[in-house]
């Protein structure tokens, strides 16, 4: 089992997200979760001098289109499939409330 996350770490992380953890499972956890945090050292070996520092991976752009102003169905139009209406409004069965 690795030391770099312990056991009372777990149970504080548990506690957090409000999980009930068996002392079994921290265990486990402690072990799994400090072998991660292990593996992120193997970034230490990596050679960085001559990487810019980046937020993404690859380029970024806005992929969102112009706002276009286009007319609006009129009520008549938008009802006009409606099963029921109540004047320019949709009428549905009350779903909220004493039932």
């Amino acid at each position: 089992m690795s030391n770099v996350i312990d056991i009372d770490q777990v149970r504080h992380i548990g506690v957090l997200s409000r999980i009930e953890l068996t002392d079994q499972q921290a265990e486990e956890l402690a072990g799994q979760l400090g072998a991660i945090v292990e593996y992120f050292g193997k970034l230490d070996e990596l050679d960085t001098d001559n990487v810019e520092p980046m937020a993404h991976a690859v380029g970024t752009h806005n992929v969102l289109a112009e706002d276009v102003h286009v007319e609006s169905l009129t009520p008549e139009a938008a009802l006009a499939n409606a099963p029921t209406r109540d004047g320019d409004f949709f009428k549905v069965p009350k779903v909220i409330g004493d039932s």
